[in-house]
Order: C-alpha cells, then structure tokens, then sequence
C-alpha cells in the first residue's frame, strides 16, 4: 500500500511527476539540491509556482500545488525513510545518479522501492551504483511528458528487481496513477523512445531525401496519417531539442552494432540550434519560432525563421483519407509524388526497424504497439499499421526495397515475418495475417503468442485498450434501436444486476431518439435490473443535445484526441466549448424551417428524461469520460451519481451560441444552490453558477467539474479511463444494496428572486456600459439570470423543480426566436469561430 512518495528532482519531469501523484491524493515530497540563499528550499518552491502556469496544466486545479511538500537533500533526507516509493527524476547523467545513489540510500525505509525515472540509461548499470542488499528494491519507472497526459509508463527490472515489487508497483501505477504499463527491457531508450526516435530520425532522413520543408513534414506526419498535430518537428520543440539530441546521442553510444548505426547522429542543423540555445518550446524558439501570432519555421539554407506556409497535396491528403489502408498504403509507394514516397519510406523503415528489433527491446508485439500508442500518441502503432494493410504483401515490399537499395538498411527481415504469413490459412489458425492474434500478440524470443498479463489489476479493465485483431464484444444486448444499446456485462455463471446503455449517435449527442431510448432504457431497468449505467464505448460521454435528426447535414467534428485537446485546445476553452455547442445543438434546419414548437417539444421531453433519470426507483450512474457539454452535462448532474476519469470536462456551454441550459441545468444549479445555502439565502452560491452558465466555463479535469459544482463532491474520480465501467458499476451496485429510493422531490425551494436579478443585472449593465459585453450579451445574461433567481418573484418565495423548467423552456425558445441568437449558431457552424454581435 502507498502512502507516501518522494520525488529527487525539480526539474521539468520530477515537478510534473510531483503534481501528477498529488492529483491522485498522494502525499508526495519534492525534493532538490537546497539553496545557497535564503529559504534552502526556494528552488522547490519556485518549481511548485511554475506548475500553476504551465499549459497543459499538470495539476487537476492549481490548489493542488499546497499538497507538494518541499525538501532539500540537505535537512530532509529523515523523511525518506517514511516513504513507500521514492522517484529519481534528475538529469540523465550516470555520474549525478550515482553520486544521488550514494547520499540517499542509507535514509531509505526498510520496504521503500527506489525508482528511476531514466529515459534510456542502463537500469543495470545504475543498480551497480546502488547498494547490493538493496537492489531487489530497485527498478526503472520510466514517465512519459507531459506526466498527467500521457498513458504510458515504462517499467524496467534490474536483474535483482524483486517479481512481487514490480506486481505490486505496476498496480499502483495502473489504478492509482491512471497509467498503461509496459515492462520494457533493459535496452538503450526502452520501447517508445528507441522505435520514437528512430521514426523522427527516418523522417528527417527522408525529409531531407526529398527536399521537404519542417512545415510540410508536420503536415504530412500529423493527423493525415493518424498521429498528434504536433507531427514531427512540432513534437521535437515541445520535447525540447537538447533532450532530443541527448537521446539520440545514447543510441548512438550504446547501439554501436546496430544494422541502423550510422543513422544514429545528431544533424548538424539540429545540433547548431542547440550549441545557439534554440532548444524549442522552451526558449521560444527552436525548429519553430511563433513571432506575435506568426509561427515562423527554420530554413535550413538561409538559416532564418520564415512564415511557416508548408501544406499536404491536395491529392496526397485525398489519398490518406481512404479508409483501406491497404489501397492507402499501395498508392503511397506506387504514386511518384515526392510526399507519398516520402510517406511510404517512413512506414516501410518503421516496419522493417521493428520487425528486426521486436525481439530485443520487447516482450511482444502488442507492447510495442501499445508504447507507440500511449507514449506517442498514435493512433495506431507500427504492427497494427503493417497488419492492417496486408502482412505478407507489405513484408514483399520490403524485402523488394531492401534489395534495390531503397531501405535505410540492408538487413533482411526476420525469417518468422515470413512465417506469419504462411501460418495465416484455416488448417492453421485463422486467415489472420500478422502479429496480433485474438488470443495474443507475437513473441520472437518464445516463438508464442503472449496473452495478455494476468495480474489482479488488469480485472478493472473490463474493456480493455484493443489492439488491431482483438473484436469488440460489448456484453450481452437487453434491447437495441438506431439511437442507443441497452446491455449487461456476462461471467461465466450470471450478470450483476447491472444494466449498461450506450448512446450510438456520433459524439454520442443527443436527440429525440436518443431521448426515447434513455426512457425506454429507464423502463426496462425499474421492471428488471438492479440499477442503470451511462457509458459510452468510446469517449465522449456526450457533445451534448442535438435538436434535429438531420445530423447528417451538418459536419460535427471529431471528438478530439487527448494530446490534441489538452495541449491546445484546453488554451481556448471558450471558443473550443463555443463550437461544440453549436455543432451538437444543431439547429439550422430547425431555424430555417421555423419550427419552434417541435424544438420547444424536444426541450420538454430532454426535462422530462433528465427528472427521469433523478427519479427513478432504481439508481443511475454516470460514467464520464472526456467530454460531457450541454446537454450531457446536464443527464450527468441529473443522475443519482457520477463516476469520472480526471480526464473529463464537463460544462454548461449554451450561452457561448447565444442559448441558456434548458435540459434542467439551470434548475439543477438554483437548486443545489438552494439547499447548499447559509442561512437559507442561495443568492452568493447563485452568482457564482450563474458566471458559470453566462460565461459556459468548462472544467479543465473533473477534479475542477467539483469546484465548479457540475461534480458533487461525493462523486468519485477515476485516474485509468479503462476502470471507469468498473468503478462505475461498482457505485450502482453499492446504491442498490444500500436499499436505494429516489429523493423526495423538491417542492420547497427558496428563490433569489426579484433581487438577485436586479443585483445580476446591475453587475451586466456595467459590463455592457463598459464595452466587455455587446447588448446581446446581456440579454443573454439577463434571460439566465431571470430562470435561475427564480422569476420576478419575492426573494425567498418558494416553488417546485417545475416552476425552473418552465422558465427554462420559455427563455429558451425566446432567444432561439432572436436573429442575433440565430447568427450566432450560423456563424460558429461555418466559421468555427464564436460571434460577438
């Protein structure tokens, strides 16, 4: 059991590292080299105030920084002997290790494990410099950056490592940190980075082969072939261009045998930006140089930063959205362009540097894949991709490649690629060519497809991450329709009592359909099951309402992926919550047609499955994962409880196209503010829901949806997305034994009434007079301020949930009737881009 963690290092990993273990309510100790002013320990505090400012924020909220205990190496070494687990996490020099080895050790707790955070120094190597009777306790734990984003840590035993500690660690690490574990061999870089950094180093190859620019690398290696939008280059500013040249300086060191050795060197324009200090996002400058809000790209030859203007061929970019990545990939090396053999080259060298090295820096296939998938952030990793387009007809290529010289290297494949094509017929096993099987993935030291690891923890995935080749069996079905599936998890005697819906709309918004399946789902759970869980097979939870069927005639975008939304878009959450409303909600057909009545229908029938859900006679959970906007945010405040990963974030986000909650959300805040209220006046707990709702704040982590009051505080939080059903369930259930009945329903409520809005709108005409907000802001304002304080009424008049929701429908449709409202949600549709009219 871990109660308590220390952390070596205040640098950029060991802070986020820090922040990281106190989202997750450790108690955690940073400690650092004290200072030789003043407080000793002013470098470790300076590090903590840096985590407030940093984007993505590594803390869940900024208040999570007080829960970071400082410490220096010089007064504080006693506390070490208290901790479960201690971090190393300082520079990756062996010398400054074994030296930090040396002074620590003697202070460590009789069971404390002892942890580096190396990114590819021998794991072997640094035990040596620890003490023999110590190093069973010793291992490799290996964070990836940014430490709360990414799913991946690797986890390195050293020949002493003791089996029972790695268990017991790599379930801290999976539950209680949120993370995918990986148990890497003791090679240079691990995994993620070794197969990372030889696919950064193809690229710039290859780049360099066919005379394309940084800018139109990155626009070719980011989402067109399933990666971040950081791409290439951008992911080397982000990761910072002296640890890129670090790493690849290692391997070029420890890999001296390599058939890819030569390869292995810093390029001289590469190593002229860090001997000048350009060392990318960091020092504002790198591969990448952002001048106002100009980002400027190097070029290599002039050696000056240049309007960055690079962009895919539009023929190329038609050719990537196939959707058979067998064709994709054919067309690719057939066609003469130099973008597609520029792409084909990087896959076919991918390929062919995986397949010769699988058996050296990994267990099996499936590894890898998934430490390209969660350390990366690819979409998919490099076996799934060769699988996927055709495992023997892509292995002849390269072996075609290979002999015309076209290949980075002229090592031939290994023999059991072929062999896993060949054992690909029915006398054998399955059609399936490759290395991903249904019962487990390639390992070429054993010649065996490993299963899946058996440990305890792995039991909370009831649904796992999948690999190509691994189908999705989601239960048994209770019933079924266009809009939504009602479920039930099976074992192999009985179900729990559980029932599971899952919407099946795109962005899982919702609409009449889905409305109807949530009460049919209701229905059948009060005749049948124990209780009802909401969760979605993939995230998000919910885009929120969409008021047409015709979803098909407006794009809505994808849901985006989690490097993507947190590194940047969390950066405009207004905008980015502006668009999605306008996208779910999608009322263009509804407006054009003028058909107010059937939307004002739809919204009653959202209350009333809404007040369903929060009435039942069984319990509803809300399982919630990324995002839950509008709508979705209000079927999660209105269940009898939610269950989130710190990955969600959840809003109220109408205002921002010019409309207010009207699926109960504003009721739900008056009345939370109602009863939560100090000497019965919910008029100060209002005004902060009411900046909430005008403002459509959306929270940053579930740990900030509690702050904000879209979470109660008794909602738990999960870290491993992939635990969530479980945890879920697992709240149903306890709900259901405790005996469960709804809550009485609310026919008491104190309003802030006439006061509170006049005091509302005192602060809007303000900020009107004051040119922050137009004059349709403030009828916006007003109109939200009118339903949450309760009407015109007496302050502390009291009324019922139904009294709310007829004003919420009323102002609804009232400035959905408005042609500012309407322009708003056009122009955000076509644009992207939110109006201020």
């Amino acid at each position: 059991m871990v109660r308590k963690v220390a952390v070596l290092g205040a640098g950029v990993m060991g802070a986020q590292i820090a922040a990281h273990l106190v989202n997750a309510n450790v108690e955690t100790l940073l400690f650092e080299l004290p200072a030789e002013q003043g407080d000793p320990n002013a470098s470790v505090i300076k590090a903590v105030e840096n985590l407030k400012k940093q984007e993505p924020a590594p803390l869940s909220v900024p208040a999570r920084a007080t829960s970071i205990q400082p410490a220096n190496y010089r007064q504080n070494l006693a506390l070490l002997k208290d901790c479960d687990i201690v971090i190393e996490a300082i520079a990756e020099r062996v010398d400054w290790k074994t030296g930090l080895y040396q002074q620590v050790a003697p202070h460590l707790g009789e069971h404390t494990i002892f942890a580096s955070n190396t990114s590819g120094l021998s794991i072997n190597q640094l035990a040596r410099a620890f003490p023999e009777n110590l190093r069973h306790r010793f291992c490799g734990i290996h964070f990836f950056n940014p430490p709360r984003y990414m799913h991946l840590v690797e986890l390195i035993a050293c020949q002493e490592s003791d089996a029972a500690m790695l268990d017991s660690l790599e379930e801290f690490l999976v539950t209680y940190l949120g993370k995918g574990v990986i148990r890497a061999k003791d090679t240079p870089n691990f995994i993620a980075n070794r197969v990372g950094v030889f696919s950064i180093l193809a690229t710039m190859h290859h780049a360099r082969e066919f005379a394309l620019g940084f800018d139109v690398v990155d626009a070719l290696t980011g989402p067109l072939i399933g990666r971040p939008k950081s791409a290439t280059f951008r992911t080397a500013d982000v990761v910072g261009l002296d640890i890129l040249a670090h790493v690849i300086n290692t391997m070029r060191d420890a890999l001296a045998g390599d058939p890819w050795h030569k390869h292995y060197a810093v390029p001289g324009w590469l190593q002229t930006l860090v001997d000048k200090g350009s060392l990318g996002q960091k020092t504002k400058r790198g591969i990448y140089q952002k001048v106002g809000k100009e980002i400027r790209v190097l070029d290599v030859g002039r050696q000056e930063y240049v309007p960055s203007a690079g962009e895919a061929d539009n023929d190329i970019k038609e050719l990537l959205k196939r959707k058979n990545p067998a064709d994709k990939l054919a067309e690719l090396r057939a066609n003469a362009h130099p973008q597609a053999q520029f792409l084909w080259a990087i896959f076919r060298d991918l390929f062919h540097y995986c397949a010769v090295h699988l058996g050296t820096i990994a267990d099996n296939a499936r590894d890898l894949d998934f430490a390209m998938r969660w350390g990366f952030g690819w979409n998919q990793g490099p076996f799934e991709t060769w699988q996927g387009a055709g495992w023997s007809k892509i292995a002849g290529w390269i072996d075609e490649d290979i002999a015309a010289g076209k290949s980075m290297s002229t090592t031939p494949l290994p023999e059991w690629v072929r062999d896993l094509g060949r054992q690909a017929s029915p006398a054998v096993n399955t059609d399936i060519e490759g290395v991903h099987r249904v019962h487990g993935s390639y390992a070429p030291a054993t010649n065996t497809f490993h299963p899946r690891s058996t440990l305890p923890v792995y039991r909370r995935q009831l649904f796992p991450d999948r690999l190509l080749g691994e189908p999705a069996q989601y239960g048994e079905t209770i019933f079924e329709t266009d809009a939504v599936r009602m479920w039930h998890t099976v074992d192999d005697t009985r179900h729990d009592g559980v029932a599971i819906l899952s919407f099946k709309s795109k962005m899982h918004t919702i609409g009449s359909d889905v409305l109807d399946g949530v009460q049919q789902a209701i229905d059948e759970a009060e005749r049948n099951w124990r209780a009802l869980v909401i969760w979605q097979t993939e995230p998000p939870f919910s885009a929120g309402a969409n008021l047409q069927k015709a979803t098909e005639r407006l794009k809505s975008g994808e849901p985006p992926s989690a490097f993507g939304l947190l590194a940047k878009k969390l950066k405009k959450t207004a905008q980015s919550a502006v668009l999605k409303a306008a996208r779910s909600l999608n009322l263009a057909d509804a407006l054009m047609a003028g058909k107010l009545a059937e939307v004002e229908a739809m919204i009653a029938q959202f209350q009333q499955t809404s007040q369903d859900l929060r009435y039942s006679m069984i319990p509803t959970v809300a399982a919630v994962d990324r995002l839950a906007l509008g709508g979705g945010c209000e079927f999660v405040m209105h269940c009898d409880r939610a269950v989130a990963t710190l990955e969600s974030y959840i809003g109220l986000v109408e205002a921002g196209v010019g409309l207010l909650p009207a699926g109960g959300g504003c009721k739900e805040l008056a009345l939370r503010a109602a009863q939560d209220a100090r000497n019965g006046d919910p008029f100060p707990l209002l005004k902060n829901y009411f900046q909430l709702v005008a403002t459509a704040q959306l929270s940053k982590s579930a740990e900030q949806a509690k702050e904000l009051g879209y979470l109660r505080r008794a909602d738990p939080i999960v870290m491993n997305r992939f635990e969530l059903l479980y945890v879920a369930k697992a709240q149903a259930l306890a709900l259901a034994e405790a005996g469960y009945r709804p809550p009485l329903r609310a026919r008491d409520i104190p309003v802030a009434g006439s006061t509170g809005i006049a005091t509302i709108k005192g602060m809007l005409v303000n900020m009107r007079e004051g040119n922050f907000i137009s004059e349709h802001d403030y009828l916006i304002g007003s109109k939200i301020a009118y339903v949450m304080c309760g009407g015109d009424l007496t302050p502390g008049s009291l009324v019922d949930e139904d009294w709310f929701l007829e004003l919420e429908r009323t102002a609804f449709i009232e400035l959905l009737a408005t042609e500012k409202t309407q322009a708003r949600i056009a122009h955000t549709l076509k644009t992207g881009k939110p109006l201020r009219n």
